[in-house]
């Protein structure tokens, strides 16, 4: 049975929006042609969601799910649910309905004109507070001039794929992964449809102020080498600046022994000076060395304690 479209959902904690999710998951599926399937991924969930899913699959077999041994992170639950799909056409999305299914419906028509990749770009998110989305507008338009590749304002991870780039995907041993990075990294014919983002429609948002920082930090180091050229302009500045008071501490020392400029204070402030830059330098270094480290360790990204669905059932890659 050659499957049409495959949609991979990340669950974590969302016992409240999963029925809701099957609701109109099923009105969409109903209404494309071809088989479906849609996996998904446990995330390590801490409340029901395992045993909805588990019940959900039980009454609707096009719905299969995986569940992590523990919590991977959501970057990674994507991930598993590209290894995992066999459809021709991949649609990534999150379970709490910020992301709306009925929006695939105009995603599988730009496929079907020949685009591998549709992804969909915010114009409007309702009900974000005002930090947020200056945060959110901010990051993605500095990765946008920071970054080796273009990668698309205002988009997350909901998209349609085709299933020549979800190979590709899957060809990537990294670790750190930036999903709607390395979408942008594969190349071919992208397409945005356009939609206003909606509120979640249960439970608490999981991508956490520290969480997003963390995610845009990955984006960042994961697609430009520009914050270790800054490290270096900055110590290039540093030097420059430290030269300068050099010529004035001698100015001073000659021509204006009494000044207020000359003595402790001016010296604790080059050392405060001098010292945040190198630690900024060592921090950025440090993140990029880090990776490194997660690289070379080459450990699975990720370990599963149930898989339903699959036949015969497929083991996680290695990386």
């Amino acid at each position: 049975m050659v499957v049409q479209f495959s949609f991979v959902v990340p669950i974590y904690n969302e016992e409240a929006n999963i029925p809701e999710l099957y609701r109109r998951l099923k009105d969409v599926i109903a209404q494309l042609e071809g088989e479906v399937e849609v996996i998904l991924v446990n995330d390590g969930s801490g409340d029901r969601s395992l045993q909805l899913l588990r019940q959900l699959h039980a009454h609707d077999r096009r719905f299969c799910y995986l569940s992590f041994s523990r919590n991977f992170g959501h970057q990674i639950a994507v991930t598993a649910g590209l290894n995992f799909c066999r459809g021709q056409a991949i649609v990534v999305m999150d379970a709490d309905l910020q992301d709306p299914p009925e929006l695939v419906l105009e995603m599988a028509k730009q496929w079907r004109e020949g685009y591998a990749v549709v992804y969909a770009q915010r114009t409007q998110r309702r009900k974000e507070n005002w930090f947020k989305r200056l945060m959110a507008y901010a990051f993605y338009r500095v990765l946008r001039n920071l970054a080796d590749v273009e990668i698309p304002t205002d988009t997350g991870d909901f998209c349609l794929m085709d299933r020549q780039v979800v190979d590709l995907l899957n060809a990537m041993p990294e670790r750190n992964r930036y999903i709607r990075g390395l979408r942008a990294w594969v190349g071919f014919r992208q397409t945005a449809v356009l939609f206003e983002r909606d509120p979640r429609f249960a439970g608490e948002e999981k991508y956490t102020f520290r969480k997003s920082f963390a995610l845009a930090v990955n984006g960042l180091v994961s697609f430009s080498r520009v914050p270790l050229r800054i490290s270096t302009y900055i110590g290039l500045t540093a030097a420059a600046i430290a030269l300068l008071m050099a010529v004035l501490v001698l100015y001073w020392r000659f021509f204006a022994p009494n000044s207020p400029l000359t003595g402790y204070t001016t010296i604790i402030i080059a050392i405060f000076f001098l010292g945040a830059v190198q630690l900024i330098s060592i921090g950025i270094l440090g993140e990029y060395i880090g990776r490194i480290y997660e690289e070379v360790k080459g450990r699975p990204l990720y370990t599963l304690s149930e898989a339903q669905g699959f036949q015969p059932k497929p083991s996680p890659p290695k990386t």
